[in-house]
């Protein structure tokens, strides 16, 4: 979702912002908010960000930061300040048209999620979307293997701007595309099987593999 199908990058820094004035407040943060250092890690599990941002921090003041900074990202989902990329509902409404099933897998929350699909009605293509919330591990190759399970997927892409996607697809041999997008980094790239720069590409790379 997040950097493939969502603009985050729109309220990234805002919601972050907001999260760190909360920690200034209790006392708990001073200097700038690490902006640069979570764009480097976006992608991974929501704990895995605050383990990493604030490492010195207890579990449980990690937990409120958690709670504060999902809060944040849906009210600016809500109130319109985000965008999906390029040329998402064209590229979701071909593939329906085409007899494909569409499934969003992401490292976000729930209600992250959801905020989301409602936002911008993304249900119109897509199957079911699930969130690393729904299983006992912070590996988006179990959470990819879930969907294959469930739905009997024998062929299939996995499509995301981060490493953890790409390593999602080859774990459940499906073909892994990589989106050069705002958070993508070129080393994660290079493990891909194809790279677009364009969502409207998609369809003519998965043929030329």
């Amino acid at each position: 979702m997040d950097g493939t199908l969502f603009r985050t990058d729109l309220i990234l820094e805002r919601s972050l912002e907001n999260t760190f004035d909360w920690l200034r407040e209790q006392g708990q943060w001073t200097g700038r908010t690490p902006i640069d250092r979570y764009r480097e890690i976006m992608g991974v599990p929501l704990p895995t960000v605050w383990e990493t941002l604030l490492p010195e921090h207890t579990l449980d003041l990690r937990e409120q930061v958690n709670a504060i900074f999902h809060e944040r990202l849906i009210h600016n989902i809500q109130s319109g300040t985000g965008a999906l990329y390029p040329n998402v509902e064209e590229l979701f409404a071909s593939l329906k048209a085409e007899g494909h099933t569409i499934y969003i897998a992401s490292n976000g929350m729930a209600a992250y999620l959801s905020a989301i699909v409602e936002q911008y009605d993304l249900d119109r293509w897509v199957t079911e979307t699930f969130s690393i919330e729904q299983i006992d591990s912070l590996d988006k190759g179990v959470l990819i293997g879930e969907i294959v399970k469930k739905y009997g997927i024998t062929d299939g892409a996995v499509i995301g701007d981060r490493l953890s996607d790409i390593r999602a697809a080859k774990a459940n041999g499906l073909t892994a595309v990589g989106c050069r997008f705002h958070f993508a980094q070129e080393a994660e790239l290079a493990e891909a099987d194809c790279v677009i720069e364009d969502l409207l590409d998609l369809q003519e790379s998965l043929t030329s593999i």
